[in-house]
């Protein structure tokens, strides 16, 4: 079975600095301006050290040139086939290209990115080649993304050995210059074919609903309970969460991740990692978060401002998910998922923990 990659070199350059994306020049001129450094290129090659591990000896990767592919591919102890020279610096239409370059020559095409590049890649190929996406972008709410890089090469691998189904999946994207304006403006854009590999291949985000506010409420004193008068509460992106902040009297950028005393006070709002890592440093914290509705994920979707960092000084144990039932229920059954970008800190938060549904009540749920 022949496996391709390419990679957008600059997916998720926006993330940890709390620019909410990373489509677009000047974002991305922005984004290193604020120090911001590629990810993607190291998170494809996990995945295909993943892929290489259970396949065995080296292979040739159909590719991109240089940064959009073979530098990832050597990294991962592969042999590059170059089959498309990007120019520099790379575009999203030499993703097109260099999508549409190799489809002919791969059973399997891997992309390393986010929603934007989900969808260049749908506009390349379409329904042509199966394709997964190795997530390293900062929303991602497409159907189509392994749930780490390591179960990208896994599902990948599954594949290789045949059997797995295929189905289609949905390419989702959120207006980002919406998202930095406070409005949740997602659409759907397509479908492509993915394997069909549940746990290991994501789910795509299920909107979310006006909350029940005695639950909102009773999550909020939950939540200053545990971070006490002298302590901090960051809290991270999404309704469930600005309800929350609204709960305790405190007016909150809704994609944003925002830092509240226990009184409610605002600290800061819509930080970047390297400002939350100094708050947290100093100050006893709490991270409360809520899953992702319909994927479960509490890290490593649009909170990547929630860096290793911030959550290595907070600890597991004072890690709060917090979740309405009904978000819970969207689920159906599926494990929280987390992906730091650390596998290390990803292994020590997993097991199970407890969901505040509510004023002192909990849900215990696995964390994957």
């Amino acid at each position: 079975m022949r496996i391709g990659l390419v990679v957008n070199p600059v997916a998720g350059l926006g993330g940890r600095v709390g620019l909410k994306g990373s489509d677009g020049a000047g974002v991305q001129e922005k984004a290193r301006a604020l120090g911001a450094t590629p990810r993607a290129p190291e998170r494809a090659a996990a995945a295909l050290a993943e892929l290489r591990s259970r396949l065995g000896a080296p292979f040739a990767v159909p590719t991109a040139g240089g940064s959009m592919g073979e530098g990832a591919v050597l990294r991962a102890g592969l042999v590059p086939d170059v089959r498309y020279r990007p120019g520099e610096p790379t575009t999203a239409a030499d993703t097109v290209r260099a999508a549409a370059a190799l489809a002919p020559h791969v059973d399997l095409l891997l992309f390393a990115g986010g929603d934007g590049t989900a969808r260049d890649v749908l506009d390349a190929v379409g329904a042509s080649v199966p394709v997964l996406g190795v997530p390293t972008g900062v929303k991602m709410h497409s159907a189509v993304f392994g749930a780490t890089p390591r179960a990208a090469g896994e599902a990948a691998a599954l594949m290789a050995a045949g059997g797995v189904r295929i189905r289609d999946a949905e390419v989702m994207d959120l207006d980002e210059d919406a998202v930095r304006d406070g409005r949740v403006s997602a659409r759907l854009y397509g479908h492509v074919r993915v394997p069909d590999i549940p746990v290991r291949v994501q789910q795509r985000k299920v909107g979310g609903t006006v909350a029940d506010p005695s639950s909102v409420a009773g999550i909020a004193a939950g939540l200053a309970e545990r971070a006490g008068p002298s302590g901090l509460l960051v809290l991270g992106p999404g309704t469930t969460m600005r309800a929350v902040a609204a709960a305790l009297g405190a007016d909150v950028p809704l994609m944003g991740v925002n830092v509240l005393a226990g009184d409610g006070t605002v600290v800061a709002a819509d930080v970047a990692a390297a400002e939350l890592e100094a708050l947290a440093g100093a100050t006893p914290a709490w991270i409360a978060v809520t899953p992702i509705g319909g994927q479960g994920f509490l890290f490593g979707r649009g909170n990547q401002q929630i860096s290793p960092a911030v959550l290595r000084a907070a600890g597991r144990d004072r890690l709060a998910a917090a979740a309405t039932e009904a978000k819970l229920a969207s689920l159906g059954g599926r494990p929280l998922l987390v992906d730091t970008g650390d596998e290390d800190l990803d292994a020590s938060l997993r097991g199970h923990l407890p969901v505040l549904t509510g004023h002192r009540r909990f849900a215990m749920y696995p964390v994957r």
